[in-house]
């Protein structure tokens, strides 16, 4: 049958020949890349439109770098893809880069990957990858940057990554890896500068061979994990300025007093029961041999009969002193720091009662090496004024077990800044985790409304409202310490982002949240002590619980930052203003602003939850 009886089949020939000039122009690693882009499945931003058969040239393409007319490079961050990673990415043997962190990649990586045997960096971080790590990526011979940090991946670290020797930058953290570390990892890949092997399963011993990895900088963080046994005294080799964090494990012992972990703070090592000794304030018994290197052991310790008999020994050697010559001296001691007392508490006492001033100084304390940190200005010549009653750490519930010593050492990481201050995750030495929001700068003395407006908001009690603990007051600082919410907040959930990455909300978690904040501004409008207006209510202000519960945050913050700040005041209590918002404070609804009375509706959040 030929093609002048059967149309149809001429018309498919003819459209099947048209394909022809257009596949024969892409070359082999073309052809690669569309079979990536087949694997995608979901391409929100239309980042890959320009891939296609009709494109000449690949190195066109967004996302696609090459040099000498070979693909070197595929970076693709942060665009929603949806879909798996294609074997064919292996093929391309010039291939060094592949950025494809916060996607939505799902599956596992497949063994064939790994045969672009020139890849110096893979960065996956943020997507939904499971399976296990192929044992192939021992070939990456030339591998320096490897981050696979934020997925699902599980099962063992495979030996062949040991075969890396010019490895960088190791981060795994937040996966769900198991069992112990293979022998020779880490401490064979000398050329590692960054590890990070955090929030996972491993399990076993610490390998005592880490302290052999003289390149590491910053942070060696094994924390959150579930390591085992003594903390190997090698770690002590590395050099001072890694931070060494082995907190939440299961390790027992004495914590060794050597090098790099001499001096760390508690922090370091938090969350393991079994452990003992400084800086942990839980000591060690008696039976737990020391791991100073400059005392003796148990199995070296002199006995009374020997030290007895040195002592003897030694007196004839030298003359030594005499038991009245030592009760002198310890006499001496005694009445001189007994006079250094009184006279320190007399000028003391003096000075007390001549100014009738308290003087306040606040330690800088912070954290760095990819860190922010909350510092806290030093000034001994700063003061508070007599009407200031409270210039410690003021409690607003009686479950508050924390001070305002604690509060400074601790560690704090920033979570935002806005025009009413800096907010800071918290974590106390115990565990214990707070939000921290330091107030912008002032120096009007208003400690009085300060103090009002803070209480006022601190007897807000609600489910569904984020609670107030405690404030501090100082003429350049002002704190307030919140619970802290740990799941992000309504406006990421919705768009995808953070932990939600891979289970954006349902319509039913949504109509849940919606339904649990409109009872707290119910109670905020109608049973709260001033019958308080939010003034701010959107997206990010609603925070998450584990559980999907939603919180109001940031309640009452716009009119404590304006006492602070010495901005004019604004309206609490459904009333009107005493004057107009000065500009550069923080953001208040409109009718916040004007002589009108605020509004409670929330029609506009109900609208975007359910459009966006």
């Amino acid at each position: 049958m030929g093609f002048s009886s059967s149309p149809l089949l001429l018309l498919l020939f003819v459209y099947k020949a048209s394909l022809l000039p257009f596949v024969c122009c892409l070359n082999a690693e073309g052809l690669s890349l569309l079979a990536v882009k087949g694997f995608i499945s979901q391409d929100p931003e239309g980042t890959m439109a320009n891939w296609n058969y009709t494109s000449k040239d690949p190195c066109s393409w967004i996302g696609v770098t090459c040099e000498s007319g070979g693909v070197v490079s595929l970076s693709i961050p942060k665009r929603g893809l949806l879909g798996s990673i294609h074997p064919a990415l292996g093929s391309l043997s010039s291939l060094r880069h592949i950025n494809l962190r916060n996607n939505r990649f799902s599956g596992s990586l497949p063994p064939e990957l790994f045969l672009a045997r020139s890849l110096k960096s893979v960065v996956l971080y943020g997507n939904c990858l499971t399976g296990r790590l192929p044992s192939s990526i021992g070939a990456l011979s030339f591998l320096q940057v490897l981050v696979l940090s934020r997925n699902y991946f599980s099962g063992s670290v495979p030996t062949s990554l040991t075969q890396c020797k010019r490895l960088k930058s190791l981060d795994l953290s937040n996966n769900n890896f198991t069992n112990p570390l293979p022998i020779g990892f880490p401490s064979s890949l000398l050329a590692l500068e960054k590890l990070d092997l955090s929030y996972n399963k491993f399990n076993g011993s610490i390998p005592d061979g880490i302290g052999n990895l003289s390149s590491l900088q910053g942070t060696a963080d094994f924390s959150h994990n579930l390591f085992s046994g003594l903390i190997p005294e090698g770690l002590g080799s590395l050099p001072e300025m890694v931070y060494i964090d082995l907190s939440y494990n299961n390790l027992s012992g004495p914590i060794p007093q050597y090098g790099a972990l001499v001096n760390r703070g508690p922090t370091a090592f938090i969350g393991n029961p079994f452990l003992c000794g400084p800086p942990l304030k839980n000591p060690c018994s008696s039976g737990v041999p020391s791991t100073d290197p400059y005392l003796p052991t148990d199995n070296h310790a002199a006995s009374p009969m020997e030290v007895s008999n040195n002592s003897s020994g030694n007196r004839s050697k030298s003359s030594g002193f005499t038991r009245i010559q030592v009760a002198a001296i310890v006499l001496s001691d005694v009445v001189g720091i007994c006079l250094i007392a009184f006279v320190f508490f007399y000028f003391y006492r003096r000075i007390i009662a001549s100014k009738g001033k308290q003087s306040l100084a606040i330690t800088k304390k912070g954290l760095k090496e990819k860190r922010d940190c909350m510092c806290f200005k030093k000034d001994e010549s700063e003061t508070i004024s007599e009407n200031t009653e409270h210039v410690d750490l003021v409690s607003l519930d009686p479950h508050v077990s924390f001070n305002l010593d604690e509060l400074l050492k601790a560690s704090a990481f920033v979570l935002g800044k806005s025009e009413v201050g800096t907010l800071y995750k918290v974590v106390l030495e115990d565990g214990l985790i707070l939000a921290v929001r330091r107030l912008g700068e002032g120096r009007q003395q208003r400690f009085k409304e300060f103090q009002n407006e803070v209480e006022a908001v601190g007897r807000v009690r609600h489910p569904n409202i984020v609670r107030l603990r405690a404030y501090y007051w100082s003429l350049e600082e002002k704190l307030l310490i919140y619970d802290y919410i740990p799941n992000g907040n309504l406006s990421s959930a919705i768009h995808g982002l953070g932990p939600f990455v891979c289970q954006p909300l349902s319509w039913e978690t949504r109509l849940q949240i919606m339904r649990e904040t409109a009872k707290a501004l119910s109670f905020l409008h109608e049973f709260s002590p001033k019958k308080h207006v939010h003034g701010e209510l959107k997206p990010t202000n609603i925070l998450l619980g584990p559980q999907m519960e939603p919180y109001i945050s940031d309640f009452g913050v716009g009119r404590v930052a304006d006492i602070a700040t010495s901005s004019p005041p604004l309206q609490t209590n459904g009333t009107t203003l005493n004057a107009v918002r000065s500009s550069g404070t923080c953001y208040q609804a409109p009718e916040a602003l004007r002589n009108m009375k605020p509004s409670q509706k929330m029609g506009c959040l109900l609208l975007w939850c359910h459009t966006t």
